[in-house]
């Protein structure tokens, strides 16, 4: 597959590409500038950026946003940025989240085959693998200190009022495409709702200034 030089698939870089053209509204820009402005706090003190996407069941949503999250920061390269993702319980990364990634230009890898399996998802040839799994937000595998907890979901939004370690706390609540398993649907909505977490996320890198 054709490659950019130093960035994510050519395949994925077309689907950031047609994100440009849709539009954010207002009241959504404001629920994402506290990210915009920890971020950009962080590249102006030349810090690390951690960043962990917490959701209830760490299956879906909170997948979805520390993927593309760090995808972005490799596009509009923002070093030093580390995604991650917990959830308040584990279960496992749904299936369908997977097709929709490998749809969009990813590539997936299964490491194993178990009731939590664990995948290699790859968006640059030459950086390493996000590895994807659901777990607890304060797993062994995620930061303990210094990082921004960014709450995906309205239930762990309530249920997290405090969260361990953070150094700050946002809400960006995305609408669940649970709704729609089982139904004609699924495929398209599971798309819907990550392409909508993509173009957010573009938004967001794409406002850090250098």
């Amino acid at each position: 597959m054709p490659l950019t030089q130093n960035g994510p698939y050519a395949k994925i870089i077309g689907v950031i590409e047609e994100l440009k053209k849709t539009d954010i509204p207002a009241n959504r820009k404001a629920i994402l500038q506290p990210l915009i402005d920890y971020i950009q706090a962080k590249v102006s003190e030349g810090n690390a950026i951690r960043i962990n996407f917490i959701c209830t069941h760490n299956s879906r949503r909170s997948h979805l946003s520390q993927i593309w999250a760090q995808t972005m920061a490799s596009y509009f390269n923002i070093s030093g940025v580390a995604c991650y993702s917990g959830g308040t319980e584990a279960t496992a990364l749904f299936p369908m989240v997977v097709e929709t990634l490998k749809k969009q230009g990813f590539h997936i890898q299964k490491l194993s085959d178990s009731d939590n399996p664990i995948y290699a998802i790859k968006y640059a040839e030459n950086e390493h693998p996000i590895i994807g799994f659901s777990k607890k937000l304060d797993d062994a595998f995620n930061p303990t200190s210094t990082f921004a907890a960014v709450m995906t979901c309205d239930s762990a939004n309530e249920a997290c009022p405090f969260v361990p370690g953070a150094e700050k706390r946002i809400p960006i609540a995305f609408e669940d495409p649970k709704a729609f398993d089982g139904t004609p649907q699924q495929a398209e909505k599971y798309e819907e709702r990550s392409l909508q977490i993509a173009t957010e996320l573009h938004y967001v890198f794409s406002q850090i200034t250098f």
